[in-house]
């Protein structure tokens, strides 16, 4: 699987560790930014992947920024976007088993002690549609 990652200056430490976690689970992984510690708008990187997912470039993407409320709420104005800002395993999976997740959110400054967790379960669960692709597709009726 190929995936995008990106943060704003808060979550540098927590996207290396995101990146290791991912390559080690086998799969792919862009690095879309950003690069160091100088302030940068989260927005900003969320529309960057964003956009990648929604056309289709990578399969999933991670984002994270302080709390990863940001991003989350930045992702989801980018149509065909469905991202989920979690905190543990258990939310990681049910976002993508019940949501159709393609974006997962992080929060840097969270006490995060189950990344490794969260990062397994948002690439090993799978959207399990029956009742849950109705909403789906519900949501994206909401994109316009």
């Amino acid at each position: 699987m190929k995936l995008a990652i990106g943060c704003d200056h808060r979550g540098l430490t927590m996207k290396k560790q995101v990146i290791d976690l991912v390559k080690k689970a086998g799969h792919s992984i862009d690095d879309l930014g950003t690069y160091t510690e100088e302030r940068m708008d989260y927005p900003a990187i969320a529309k960057t992947v964003g956009e990648a997912v929604a056309a289709g470039k990578y399969q999933l993407g991670i984002l994270i920024c302080g709390t990863g409320i940001g991003v989350s709420i930045a992702a989801n104005k980018v149509k065909g976007i469905r991202a989920a800002n979690v905190c543990n395993a258990f939310g990681a999976c049910r976002s993508r088993q019940h949501n159709d997740a393609n974006i997962l959110c992080l929060g840097a400054e969270n006490d995060c002690k189950e990344l490794p967790e969260i990062i397994h379960s948002f690439l090993t669960c799978q959207f399990e549609g029956g009742r849950h692709q109705t909403r789906v597709e519900m949501i994206r009726e909401m994109d316009g």
